[in-house]
């Protein structure tokens, strides 16, 4: 294994500045049984950086089995890379191995999942978590220093800890229990949140108050927000960047007026199809969710494009050869259309 998985040394290609670097990151996995066994890419050679400087929303969108949640555990570091790497701060995950340097890393770089209950102990009151999460990541040292610190949190999302204490999770409502999720990612005082579908389980009324909140924490309290969904109309309304996933890679990304106003790939342009038309000045008319089609296992394991089978564009390259990301129009697109 190379050196620079090995030590705490910055890479030459890999700045400081860059809260989040992921560098030709690849993650496989065997499927099927011990007669036929199939290597499936689930993350396939994706690039992109998120600047310390510069907080933003960067979404990763794509169909359920697009590799999305998997790209989310490599750079949580549930998941090891197969193939190149992922930095953060410039030092890179691998290399995260002592109690110390594991809780250090979360203390910047907090999850926030799909299904809110499964967060929390339906047998333990909601404010004992919060409480842990202050003392344990050493923001308080007691549970009166930590109830300030709760509190505060809490405010952010449209909470108070005197609404949540002494009730179970059962006991709040869906909206109420994600919020109270994100209020606890928060604690750590973290420089990243990674949100993985964190609007699917809630009504249509909440999502725009938490995605709402999203943009707040980004613009007020410098927070970079990773966000990941198959919802285009949430992902359009506040996202600063997309990145559009099929089969395990990247096929569109950049900014999110240029992905989804004008897609490139004709896989995005698909997509588009199915939602209504943004207005230009009323992000707000992309209020509908949006349900995408079921991988399948051969698309992931094709030689060639990944969406040949299935693109009215296609062509015999399209079918044999694998396209590479390319430059275009202010974004970057893998289609042999702009070879």
């Amino acid at each position: 294994m190379s050196d620079m998985f090995t030590d705490h040394v910055v890479s030459d290609v890999v700045s400081r500045s860059k809260i989040i670097d992921i560098i030709n990151a690849s993650r496989s996995f065997q499927v099927g049984n011990f007669l036929h066994r199939v290597e499936l890419l689930a993350v396939n050679d994706i690039t992109f950086s998120l600047h310390s400087e510069k907080p933003e929303i960067f979404t990763i969108a794509g169909e359920s089995g697009s590799g999305k949640t998997t790209l989310s555990r490599l750079v949580l570091r549930d998941l090891e890379p197969t193939g190149g790497d992922v930095f953060f701060e410039g030092r890179s995950v691998r290399t995260i191995r002592s109690k110390e340097d594991f809780h250090n890393f979360m203390s910047k770089v907090q999850p926030v999942f799909q299904n809110p209950f499964e967060t929390f102990n339906p047998l333990r009151r909601v404010e004992e978590y919060l409480y842990d999460t202050a003392i344990n990541f050493g923001r308080a040292e007691n549970r009166k220093e930590a109830a300030e610190i709760v509190d505060q949190a809490l405010r952010h999302v449209g909470l108070s800890l005197e609404e949540v204490s002494k009730r179970y999770p059962h006991e709040m409502s869906g909206g109420q229990i994600q919020r109270t999720s994100v209020a606890r990612a928060l604690i750590p005082n973290p420089k990243l949140i990674l949100a993985d579908e964190p609007v699917s389980m809630v009504d249509a009324s909440l999502r725009m108050a938490i995605v709402n909140l999203f943009q707040k924490l980004r613009d007020e309290e410098g927070v970079s927000i990773i966000y990941i969904t198959h919802d285009l109309a949430t992902a359009y309304y506040i996202s600063d960047r997309i990145a559009i996933m099929l089969r395990g890679e990247v096929v569109e990304m950049g900014p999110v007026d240029k992905v989804l106003g004008n897609p490139l790939h004709p896989y995005t342009q698909l997509l588009k199809e199915s939602v209504p038309q943004p207005q230009p000045k009323d992000k707000t008319t992309w209020a509908q969710r949006i349900g995408l089609s079921t991988q399948e296992v051969k698309e992931y394991s094709r030689t060639g494009c990944k969406f040949a089978s299935r693109c009215p564009k296609a062509s015999e390259k399209c079918l044999a050869e694998n396209p590479k990301a390319r430059d275009a129009d202010g974004r970057s697109v893998k289609c042999h259309l702009y070879a």
